[in-house]
């Protein structure tokens, strides 16, 4: 495909977009191949909190995609650039399923242990939901939160696409959290605005430019659209017939998997979509 006018930059949501359970799906890898030999800006933008930039770029890249960690977005990325700005030098506990201390740079992390009721933290930050977060974890949080901590989150997604089906998500308990504690979370992940500016300044492009592309109608589609950014929602993934129905908005543009962006791609250059 030759390059595309309007959109010089992609926005590409990895977990049921590119892979489901770090599988890719069918046609995602010569899509993106299509994509780099467009000479298009590609940025990974994910709320998977399980994985560094590092261990994801390696994951994808010896399935077959031509990635590196210098192509991906992370929520973990972009909180730790949220809390060196708005909370310098606090003490953080972190719930999350996976080992992401190393893309959490300048952050102060305190042992689990060391979160009782005489030593307290100043913030509370949630990724992504696993074995983790069992009862004695979210109570330990919720107390926190009781002595005032402020209440981070990676993002606030309700479940994901795993091979199994639908798994819960950190949403889920980001809910009752914020009920009992009467606090509200500082979302840092997808589908804050402060995100996509993220996104987009890594690649050094425009919204009216980009087009982001992602399974969750919500989050990564209309979100980006009120960002300014073109969204393509894809009927892969965590995709569900009655959540598309039910949205509080509609995608610029449907497609059955990432393996038809190329297509879509040509049809906006050519003015005929």
């Amino acid at each position: 495909m030759e390059r595309v006018g309007t959109v010089g930059a992609v926005l590409i949501d990895i977990d049921g977009v590119l892979t489901v359970s770090w599988e890719p799906l069918p046609g995602a890898i010569e899509a993106m191949e299509r994509l780099r030999d467009a000479g298009l800006s590609l940025a990974l933008v994910t709320n998977t909190t399980s994985r560094t930039r590092a261990s994801i770029a390696a994951r994808l890249s010896g399935a077959g995609f031509p990635v590196t960690a210098d192509d991906i977005v992370t929520a973990p990325t972009v909180t730790a650039a949220y809390l060196r700005e708005h909370c310098p030098g606090a003490r953080c506990l972190l719930l999350n399923a996976g080992d992401i201390r190393d893309d959490l740079t300048g952050v102060t992390l305190v042992d689990e242990q060391d979160t009782d009721a005489d030593v307290g933290v100043d913030v509370v930050i949630l990724g992504g939901a696993g074995g983790e977060f069992g009862y004695e974890a979210l109570n330990r949080v919720f107390r926190q939160l009781q002595h005032g901590a402020r209440l981070v989150a990676m993002h606030r997604n309700l479940y994901w696409r795993t091979a199994d089906g639908l798994d819960l998500d950190t949403g889920a308990f980001l809910l009752g959290l914020e009920r009992a504690a009467r606090v509200e979370a500082e979302v840092t992940g997808k589908p804050a605005e402060a995100f996509f500016a993220a996104a987009l300044a890594h690649l050094g492009a425009e919204p009216s430019a980009a087009l982001m592309i992602g399974d969750d109608i919500e989050s990564d589609v209309l979100a980006a659209q009120r960002s300014g950014v073109t969204g393509a929602l894809v009927k892969t993934g965590k995709y569900l017939p009655e959540t598309h129905r039910a949205a509080t908005g509609t995608p610029d543009h449907v497609l059955d998997s990432f393996a038809a962006l190329p297509a879509l791609l040509k049809r906006l250059a050519e003015g005929s979509d």
